[in-house]
């Protein structure tokens, strides 16, 4: 596994050459589409809004946000609204999902923002404005209910050129975050094969990759997140130790993280990177490998104090390094 460099860099390798797992035949189902005359909001009979019963005054609010987004001219402040208060209804996600007109509306809100991204011109305002159309996509990517339809019409695949971004400023970053987010929220269920499989028909493990290497600390450990996650599922774990390309891939910026970890003593990132690594170990091939290539900070105690009271890291830690050492 660890017989020869690979010449070119591994991020533009299209990670490797074998074909990636396909997921299962998705149809392409679209948004309810509504008939004239009738409600916007089919599903308004028998969909509760929230945690608590709320009025009929607060309902209809959220309702008249939501038609709002139908309107250029009412859709930012609509955006800002229903952004806070998204976690307040359980059931936004359906509201959203089956409204005439409102997902093509914020995926309006994402592809106008693409001019701006090369060459980089993206202000705060923009950023804010379309960070709070991608809080409303993480709703839906989040509800049980809309989380295969969201999978389905391949929305995430509308966020790939913000992850895609290399700037530092605070716009970019934040563009970057709030997306990463969105995917974050898709596979932290538990039942995310479906998820996975989707996931490892895009490139999102190169871009998570770059993230991980080069975006802030809070987009570091949300991209990590990502990747183990892919990792903990068995067909991640198959993908990835598959080629050379895509072990040396991960475990070059795994390794980069360590370095920098040293430094920075950031041990929510140091978690997740023990955590992938221990993940790693339990592919054959992968565990002969890191045998060779596991970083010394992680076998010589350098961690020691940061991991005092993390019992669970501290026990991941041996664990992994009790994997090295088996035959």
């Amino acid at each position: 596994m660890m017989a020869t460099m690979p010449s070119a860099h591994p991020y533009y390798r299209n990670y490797g050459s074998t074909p990636p797992p396909q997921p299962p035949l998705l149809a392409q189902p679209s948004p309810h589409q509504g008939v004239p005359g009738v409600s916007p909001f089919p599903l308004s009979a028998n969909v509760s809004l929230g945690h608590h019963p709320i009025s009929a005054y607060e309902d209809g609010k959220i309702y008249s946000l939501v038609i709002e987004l139908m309107d250029p001219a009412t859709r930012e402040t609509a955006l800002l609204e229903l952004s806070k208060k998204r976690e307040q209804y359980d059931d936004l996600a359906l509201v959203l999902w089956h409204s005439f007109g409102i997902m093509p509306a914020l995926l309006q809100e994402i592809v106008s923002v693409y001019p701006l991204l090369s060459p980089p011109n993206l202000t705060a305002h923009v950023s804010n404005r379309v960070c709070n159309a991608l809080a409303l996509l993480q709703c839906v990517a989040s509800h049980p209910d809309t989380r295969q339809l969201f999978l389905n019409a391949h929305i995430p695949l509308f966020l790939y050129p913000f992850l895609n971004t290399t700037s530092k400023t605070r716009p970019f970053e934040y563009l970057r975050l709030t997306s990463l987010g969105v995917i974050g929220a898709l596979v932290k269920q538990n039942d995310n094969n479906t998820v996975i499989n989707f996931l490892l028909s895009t490139e999102i493990i190169p871009l998570c990759l770059r993230i991980m290497e080069t975006g802030s600390e809070l987009s570091k450990t949300v991209a990590i997140f990502i990747v183990q996650k892919i990792l903990l599922d068995e067909t991640g774990l198959t993908y990835i130790c598959h080629t050379y390309e895509r072990f040396y891939a991960v475990g070059t910026v795994l390794s980069n993280m360590v370095g920098q970890l040293v430094e920075t003593q950031a041990v929510r990132l140091l978690k997740h990177v023990v955590r992938c690594y221990l993940r790693l170990s339990d592919n054959m091939r992968a565990r002969e490998a890191l045998r060779a290539c596991l970083p010394e900070p992680l076998r010589d105690n350098t961690f020691a104090t940061l991991l005092k009271g993390d019992m669970v890291t501290k026990r991941c830690l041996t664990t992994l390094l009790t994997n090295l050492q088996e035959p």
